[in-house]
């Protein structure tokens, strides 16, 4: 007997993956969620929402780092950003996600190899 679920699920292939918190206590007036909503634009114009530096994006109700979000996880790099307004969101896309080099002045944490300071 087969126990295989059917209709198996397909992602396309990206290179990293963006984790953005919209949790109520991460912004108290929406930040959080503007910023996730503007994400898919900001990457389509950077060319990485597709191709070989393809950027997957998905929210998450809370990372249990509730203080001065909007918060943003870069996967695999492990790389926790925090105070992400709009410019900021746009030094990590391209410092970052194009150019390879985390924005150091806005980690607070790297996980799971140890923490930032």
């Amino acid at each position: 007997m087969n126990h295989e679920p059917a209709g198996k699920p397909k992602l396309s292939a990206y290179k990293r993956h963006v984790l953005v918190c919209t949790g109520p206590r991460c912004t108290q007036n929406g930040e959080s969620q503007a910023l996730f909503d503007g994400l898919g634009e900001r990457l389509k114009r950077a060319g990485l929402d597709q191709g070989a530096l393809r950027v997957k994006r998905t929210r998450v109700a809370c990372f249990a780092a509730c203080k001065a979000g909007p918060i943003v996880c870069v996967q695999p790099d492990g790389v926790w950003y925090y105070q992400v307004t709009e410019s900021n969101l746009e030094r990590i896309i391209e410092r970052h996600l194009l150019g390879g080099e985390p924005v150091e002045a806005l980690i607070f944490h790297r996980g799971p190899d140890g923490q930032h300071d």
